[in-house]
């Protein structure tokens, strides 16, 4: 029995092939591990969960400072804070070959990450 089904839906036939093209392309977000590509697996899994800590932390940060809870000094840290942690993401993605597509993963009802 398959995990990956539409169990209902109410929508038009376009909204039923859109959910049914994002079943297949969970397939597409799966970490493919092996001896042989261990360490390339390991990075690709250890950077979507860094990249999505990050995605958080920014929409958390975007939030308080449209509610204004935070100092015009307090912005400015955070905004060199996650520029330099944009960064740095964007260095270890090249040393391990990775793009944004294979961080890319599908969070079910979330959709995908990025």
């Amino acid at each position: 029995m398959s995990e990956n089904k539409i169990l209902f839906n109410t929508g038009s036939l376009d909204e039923i092939s859109e959910e049914m093209a994002k079943l297949a392309s969970k397939e597409e977000s799966r970490l493919e591990l092996s001896p042989e590509n261990a360490d390339s697996g390991l990075a690709k899994l250890v950077l979507t969960i860094v990249e999505l800590i990050r995605k958080l932390v920014e929409k958390q940060a975007m939030r308080r400072v449209d509610g204004g809870s935070l100092t015009e000094e307090e912005i400015e840290r955070l905004g060199e804070t996650l520029m330099k942690l944009e960064m740095k993401m964007e260095e270890l993605k090249k040393h391990f070959n990775l793009t944004d597509r294979d961080l890319n993963i599908n969070l079910g009802p979330l959709g995908n990450l990025m």
